[in-house]
């Protein structure tokens, strides 16, 4: 059954926790100060999309499409990208609040991260190769078997990551925050 499309619609100031959200496929829209907090979004395509100023904490992705789609100034917490359609799957993240998200398996070759919060994220399995994690605060992250490949983390804070259980080669850190390699090590740096 084809989905309803809906293209180059701004929706503002609408609260989809309390209205449903029409399972549709959604083509250069824009979402701003948008509420979807608990919604269900099991379905939805997400095309070219901008959610700015939107909470989209603990809503539904079952199945959902995110396609070229940005998040901006977003607050996300405890979503399950992994329940995502994995299918050309791409997006990118600018000043979002995303502690407890999931991101189990997936393949983000290339996903910008930009000034946000991924603490308690979970990262295991996932491609993140070529991916850049600018200014973000990752405490408590989890990288487990994670590909890191040429991703850039020379700004990023506080993290862990055990570089026999993860891919890093040609990954990018500081020496200001090397330290977050040697953590599994269980040694000190002074």
């Amino acid at each position: 059954m084809l989905k309803k499309s809906i293209e180059d619609l701004s929706f503002n100031g609408r609260n989809f926790t309390e209205s449903h959200i029409e399972t549709a496929e959604y083509e250069n829209c824009r979402f701003v100060n948008c509420q979807f907090v608990g919604a269900n979004l099991s379905d939805c395509f997400f095309v070219d999309c901008t959610f700015e100023n939107c909470d989209l904490s603990n809503a539904k992705l079952v199945g959902t499409s995110f396609k070229s789609v940005r998040f901006k100034d977003c607050k996300l917490l405890g979503l399950h990208f992994d329940d995502c359609n994995p299918f050309l799957l791409s997006f990118n993240f600018e000043s979002c609040l995303l502690n407890f998200s999931i991101f189990y398996k997936l393949k983000l070759k290339g996903t910008q991260f930009k000034d946000c919060k991924l603490e308690e994220a979970d990262f295991t399995e996932t491609d993140l190769s070529g991916s850049v994690f600018e200014h973000c605060e990752l405490r408590n992250a989890v990288f487990e078997q994670t590909n890191l490949e040429a991703a850039d983390l020379r700004s990023a804070m506080n993290f862990s990551i055990n570089p026999a259980k993860n891919r890093l080669k040609k990954a990018r850190f500081s020496s200001q925050n090397i330290a977050g390699l040697l953590d599994g090590l269980g040694i000190r740096i002074d």
